[in-house]
């Protein structure tokens, strides 16, 4: 699947967002290492805290249905361009160290990112492995 393909799968779920409390639509199409693709949506709940991002849900999919590590993901919102929070950096981070981050406005209008550009100096299952190391040794 190419970036354009994978930009209009995220268009088609940026549409199914529930969020009639900002009314700031997301979607997310993820490409799993296999092959396999997710996509996503944000859902706003009245009491906020239970909100997801497009790209949580597209993520959480991919891992419920055992697709591990994430190839690349592509992000849709109603900000241009629209980038993912923080907290989707880190689960991003988590299961798609390497992965192409295509931050898109349309199909011809995107960037692509890597965590690194979007996380720097990010916090790893490499980093507890240290950790885990020097409990061992003790």
């Amino acid at each position: 699947m190419n970036r354009k393909e994978l930009i209009k799968k995220a268009l088609e779920a940026q549409e199914k967002a529930y969020v009639p409390y900002s009314g700031f639509h997301v979607g997310a199409a993820l490409l799993s290492e296999d092959g396999k693709i997710y996509t996503g949506c944000n859902i706003e709940i009245s009491s906020y805290s239970p909100t997801i991002c497009a790209e949580r849900t597209a993520i959480f999919k991919a891992i419920s249905e055992g697709s591990m590590k994430i190839k690349a993901i592509a992000i849709v919102g109603d900000a241009n361009p629209t980038f993912p929070c923080g907290v989707c950096r880190q689960v991003i981070r988590e299961f798609g160290k390497d992965a192409e981050i295509i931050i898109a406005n349309s199909e011809e209008d995107y960037n692509v990112y890597t965590i690194d550009d979007l996380l720097p100096y990010s916090f790893g299952p490499e980093d507890l492995e240290y950790t885990r190391k020097e409990e061992k040794n003790v």
